[in-house]
């Protein structure tokens, strides 16, 4: 009598796994990743050597571009204006730092103006954004 010999099964892995992991992988980084979302204005930042430390406390952007219009969450306002939404957005949340995003063929004195009143409108920190390539130093 003849006995039928099983069939060893084939040792490796499936492919089920592997494609499980990479999803979740896909979806942690697409979660985790910092969105910074730009409001349109088309601007030259100035060049740095050193970049800056970015800490996780509550910031909003401010824009100026070249011909001295400013910027916040996507709305071009004046001065008196901007003093008003700063005001609100401090008082919305109890600490606020500004990004100053400004072009730099715009004035010394717009954006020491535009400063004076954020601090006015009781914002701590005033952080000046700068475009850093370590390559490239003028």
């Amino acid at each position: 009598m003849r006995f039928k010999m099983k069939k060893e099964e084939e040792i490796g892995t499936g492919i089920a796994p592997l494609v499980d992991i990479v999803f979740l992988l896909l979806l942690f980084f697409a979660i985790t990743y910092h969105f910074d979302i730009a409001s349109g204005v088309r601007i030259d930042l100035p060049k740095v050597t050193q970049k800056a430390s970015d800490n996780d406390t509550e910031k909003v952007t401010l824009i100026v571009n070249k011909s001295a219009d400013i910027f916040l969450l996507g709305k071009k306002l004046d001065l008196k204006e901007l003093e008003k939404e700063l005001q609100a957005l401090v008082e919305e949340k109890s600490y606020l730092k500004v990004i100053l995003q400004a072009d730099k063929d715009v004035s010394h004195g717009k954006v020491v103006e535009i400063m004076d009143v954020a601090k006015n409108a009781g914002i701590n920190s005033v952080i000046i954004a700068a475009r850093w390539k370590a390559d490239e130093l003028d």
